[in-house]
């Protein structure tokens, strides 16, 4: 069987960390996500879409995105059940993220600076420390590049040696 859902859409409001009793973290979102057809002489439609991401991805999406940034989002789908404060019982579908990526938009942020570059997928643990520091030693040689180079540059493979995969 196969559960898979790839989605792309603008976040409805600012996602909220939360962590479980257990110490995981976890943050619940909606995103926008249009329809791709549109009936003559209406407007075209959005679906607004429940997700649901835990531990690094949760606390990724906290840190990077707010309020109307783009997301792409790829998980499982997955409905429950609960009883709401009231007693009724409430029936929810909802996306479980298993990876969640920049779109490759670039949005200004508060501070007038460009935020998030591209392409960037992040469902595995991230290290989001401090970057680590750099020497400032002389700057090394530039690799020499053969782009340009004749047949010359290369070096000849023996083919006699075993290769080592």
């Amino acid at each position: 069987m196969l559960n898979r859902v790839i989605l792309m859409g603008r976040l409805v409001s600012d996602p909220e960390l939360k962590t479980t009793p257990s110490g995981a973290s976890v943050t619940n979102f909606r995103i926008a996500v249009d329809r791709s057809y549109v009936k003559s002489g209406e407007e075209r439609k959005t679906d607004f879409l429940d997700i649901v991401c835990w531990r690094q991805t949760a606390e990724f999406v906290c840190r990077y995105f707010g309020k109307g940034a783009m997301i792409a989002v790829e998980g499982q789908l997955q409905s429950r059940t609960y009883q709401a404060k009231d007693g009724t019982n409430r029936y929810v579908v909802e996306v479980v993220a298993d990876n969640v990526s920049f779109t490759g938009e670039r949005r200004e942020n508060n501070y007038g600076n460009q935020s998030y570059g591209g392409n960037q997928s992040y469902g595995a643990p991230q290290s989001y420390g401090a970057p680590a520091p750099q020497s400032y030693a002389a700057p090394a040689q530039p690799q020499p590049s053969y782009q340009s180079g004749s047949a010359d540059a290369f070096q000849d493979m023996p083919l006699d040696d075993d290769l080592p995969f």
